[in-house]
């Protein structure tokens, strides 16, 4: 063959190293997929946790639960049919997580605790440049060096914790503590959070936040403690229980916060057929409510007003606190929870709403702008995370550019899975990624997928890298113009009342799944390897392994037919 073509067969697999970041369900799923689709590939998986699961894993503040039904909250590819309850308790997603792992074999390819600190594309060679941070046998720092082919994070928009801005903060002389972070007393963050808390039956706690980590750790203290305090900024829409229905029919009573299947469910949900129509009418009517989100639709105005009056019915005993409670703005302007039991907890004897704002963190408690002192012993810092996408280490591409810069004001990625002037770097849970209702594995499942096939596509054309088209950023930032755009505080909007929404798809889950399952090359441009300038360098000698191979099945094509109906 002539010099400027390959001498291998067309289809000899080129060798990739792809290194994946974040072992949370995107990291997981992309572990699985690329070693089962991905010839001659090698991965390795980081993350800076000490455990698989990602937020399941770093989260274990009280109450903590998934808030869609877990039989939606899986893997397509891997049921569980044991889980406890409708909502599942968070300590067990991660236990789901890490029976993934196992079951897939994913351990020897993990590296815990090994946190990425730089990552620098290198345009001579194609290759990503990453430097790993890791503790070593003594307790001492290392820096470990990687380079991969393939970059691909899973480190998810909310994983990066946010302390309160608010003046004193430090000078708090009781135990202060964050969701993300829940950790009370040397030794037991690693317990169970109902451990965390049995000293607390004689404290007075006070809880900032009214987002779904707020809306669930209030319930889960209020029994626990003396008296408890929430101290609320925003409004926020409470729904009922997400398909709650479909718990009432297996026995759930009306108003129940959780349902807890029987022996009897979990014997029924042995059966293949029996569980797969289960679970996939569970997620069909999970997939029909993203209507209630979208501005103006007359199924949102009626989500709105049976969300209004049930919010109402729920604070009968305290009507003030719906009147600060409830918003003026649309159902979707802010993450839509169902917080089972919150309302409730705020209607008990030893709950105290408080909507004013706090003027300062004083060494004995908080005090809000109208002068008010609240004496503390514990403040519990719900506060969510830094939604900047400013990861605080340098990602640099092509030229020389910083991510931190091109992020700014606000983020640009390509169907949320890739950026110009960074080549061969695909993400999961990148800026626009969440959904504003269903499941978001299906996304997090296309969006490996769809990183799966660039990955092949570079492998099978010996190309040197792929890189978006800045035309193709730009018309989808374009299209990002979207429904969830109202005046709202919310972590959709970086934390503002106003401005570009970055954390959210722009469109349902379903539609999300069926814009990553056909990917447009033509929206990317490409490098060849190694200085090659003919685009079928990729044809090879003009034989397949096959060929070359002792003993190997030469019409392979007769097992992929493909059978019209008829």
């Amino acid at each position: 063959m002539p010099a400027e073509f390959s001498e291998s067969a067309i289809d000899a697999a080129r060798p990739m190293r792809v290194v994946i970041v974040g072992a949370g369900f995107s990291g997981i799923v992309a572990g699985i997929r690329f070693l089962q689709r991905v010839p001659n590939v090698r991965i390795a998986i980081y993350d800076a946790n000490a455990g698989v699961g990602g937020t399941w894993f770093a989260n274990k503040y009280p109450g903590l639960a998934c808030d869609i039904p877990s039989h939606t909250y899986q893997l397509s590819f891997h049921d569980k049919t044991d889980w406890s309850s409708f909502y599942a308790p968070g300590s067990e997603i991660q236990a789901y997580l890490q029976s993934v792992v196992e079951k897939y074999n994913l351990w020897p390819f993990i590296r815990l605790e090994h946190r990425l600190t730089s990552a620098i594309y290198s345009e001579a060679t194609g290759k990503w440049n990453l430097t790993i941070q890791h503790k070593d046998s003594d307790g001492n720092i290392q820096h470990l060096e990687d380079s991969a082919d393939v970059l691909f994070t899973g480190m998810g928009g909310l994983s990066r914790l946010k302390w309160p801005d608010i003046p004193g903060l430090q000078s708090f002389g009781g135990k202060i503590v964050h969701s993300a972070k829940w950790e009370t007393d040397e030794g037991d963050k690693d317990g169970p959070w109902e451990d965390t808390v049995r000293s607390w039956k004689d404290k007075r706690v006070g809880v900032i936040g009214v987002g779904s980590s707020a809306i669930q750790i209030v319930p889960a203290l209020q029994p626990k403690v003396k008296h408890l305090i929430n101290y609320v900024r925003g409004k926020t829409w409470i729904s009922f229980p997400f398909l709650g229905e479909r718990a009432e029919k297996l026995g759930m009573r009306k108003g129940e916060p959780n349902y807890v299947f029987t022996d009897k469910d979990k014997e029924a949900f042995k059966d293949p057929a029996y569980y797969k129509e289960f679970r996939r009418d569970l997620e069909s009517d999970l997939n029909s409510i993203h209507v209630v989100t979208l501005k103006g639709h007359p199924v949102q105005e009626g989500g709105r007003a049976a969300f209004k009056a049930d919010m109402l019915q729920r604070l009968a005993t305290k009507p003030e606190i719906a009147e600060h409670l409830i918003p003026d703005f649309a159902v979707g302007c802010r993450r839509l929870t169902p917080g089972p039991g919150y309302l409730e907890a705020l209607c008990q004897d030893n709950v105290e709403f408080n909507p004013t704002e706090i003027k300062q963190i004083l060494p004995t408690g908080i005090e809000t702008t109208d002068g008010k002192i609240d004496e503390l012993d514990i403040i519990v810092c719900a506060t969510g995370f830094d939604t900047s996408y400013q990861l605080g280490f340098p990602i640099i591409g092509r030229g020389g550019v910083q991510l931190s810069d091109e992020y700014k004001p606000h983020p640009k990625l390509y169907l949320s899975v890739a950026l110009s002037k960074f080549p061969n770097w695909f993400q999961s849970l990148g800026p626009n990624s969440a959904v504003g209702s269903g499941s978001l594995l299906i996304v997090i499942e296309r969006q490996v997928e769809y990183a799966v096939e660039a990955t092949l596509k570079l492998q099978r054309e010996h190309l040197k890298s792929m890189e978006v088209k800045p035309e193709a950023v730009e018309d989808w930032d374009a299209y990002l113009e979207t429904i969830f755009s109202e005046r709202c505080r919310s972590w959709y909007k970086q934390g503002n009342e106003e401005g570009r929404v970055v954390a959210l798809w722009p469109g349902s889950c379903l539609h999300a799944a069926k814009a990553l399952k056909s990917p447009r090359w033509e929206d990317y441009t490409y490098e060849l390897l190694d200085g090659h300038t003919n685009r079928f360098f990729w044809a090879g000698n003009g034989t397949t392994v096959a060929e070359e191979t002792p003993g190997a099945d030469r019409a392979w094509y007769l097992s992929e037919v493909d059978f019209p109906p008829g």
